[in-house]
């Protein structure tokens, strides 16, 4: 993986251990974001992380929450992400935080194969981005990385290395997106140098990410927080198009949505059901796979453009055959 850089934006990490922080100082000593421990297993909520998050964001630190894995199921993986959405939830909601959500697995339970990481680590991080409408990050050090296959290279990793040299490549990341250099005693010093941070009574780990702080902050930034006068506003032509596309859906629902009091879409066999009530279809026996039910739905509700056809037509012979057999009147 690539070494660290001059200029890179510099952060911390801590929980209840660190006791009570003076954020401004901490801020004023050039760190520029904190990962917070939040939680841990099924019900445990760290003591200052409500605390350590409003701080932070006071002094103007980019803040996200991490969680400690210790489930050895996935369906206690599933519970501990509910326990950790909670305790977000807790200290302001996802909004407040500036950074992903952290899983952090660096320990396997007895009796646990390389097949039960994979299933336990997936299950929480697609369970804590249902929760949380966020896709998180995967916090691990080198020696534990090795039990994360190429599939995992989907996610961002924060690296753990107390060392001088990079971290070596592993089978999911040759990068890392943010690294761990020390835990405050053991590993590389700070760019100044040391490794003490003032505002903080102790050893603190101590994290880099791979950019500048503006850069780290446009990585991850929530869109949904702009403002007219933050963000840019939307031309006429754009504005234009959303108002077409809002229709469109609206035509579509209007055709799905039998009822009118449901929130499309429905699940398929509602979809089938309501299209063969409607006329839309006659039969669902040979057009039984969702994605031609709905193609012939968009079809006949006058919703296929000339793009869409071309679009379906580049699917399977048999999704072709269907969107050609419409556009020549035999559906």
């Amino acid at each position: 993986m690539q070494p660290r850089r001059e200029g890179n934006a510099q952060g911390i990490d801590v929980s209840h251990y660190q006791g009570d922080i003076n954020w401004a100082k901490v801020k004023a000593d050039g760190i520029s974001f904190a990962f917070l421990k939040a939680s841990q297993g099924q019900t445990f909520r760290d003591s200052m992380f409500i605390k350590n998050a409003a701080g932070a964001r006071n002094a103007g630190i980019l803040v996200g929450a991490y969680h400690y894995i210790d489930a050895a199921s996935t369906d206690a993986a599933k519970k501990e992400a509910a326990n950790f959405a909670a305790a977000i939830a807790d200290a302001g909601g996802i909004e407040a935080f500036q950074l992903p959500p952290v899983m952090d697995y660096e320990e396997i339970q007895d009796g646990m194969n390389v097949s039960d990481v994979h299933a336990v680590a997936m299950a929480f991080l697609t369970e804590i981005e249902r929760l949380t409408g966020v896709r998180p990050i995967i916090y691990t050090y080198i020696g534990f990385a090795s039990n994360f296959d190429a599939s995992f290279s989907a996610y961002d990793v924060w690296m753990a290395r107390y060392s001088t040299d990079p971290p070596a490549d592993t089978l999911a990341w040759k990068r890392w997106t943010f690294l761990q250099y020390s835990d405050g005693t053991v590993g590389d010093e700070r760019p100044g140098g040391g490794k003490q941070v003032d505002g903080v009574a102790g050893p603190v780990d101590l994290n880099e990410y791979d950019g500048t702080e503006e850069e780290l902050e446009a990585a991850y930034r929530n869109d949904s927080d702009d403002t007219d006068e933050g963000g840019d506003e939307m031309t006429d032509a754009e504005k234009q198009q959303m108002e077409d596309l809002t229709n469109r859906v609206a035509a579509l629902e209007k055709r799905v949505n039998m009822s009118g009091n449901q929130t499309p879409p429905a699940w398929a066999n509602d979809a089938i059901v309501a299209a063969k009530k409607s006329g839309y279809i006659t039969t669902s026996n040979d057009k039984g796979h969702a994605e031609l039910v709905m193609i012939q739905m968009l079809y006949n509700a006058g919703l296929c453009n000339e793009e869409l056809v071309a679009f379906f037509r580049s699917f399977s012979a048999e999704t072709k055959a269907a969107i050609d057999a419409l556009v020549n009147g035999q559906g």
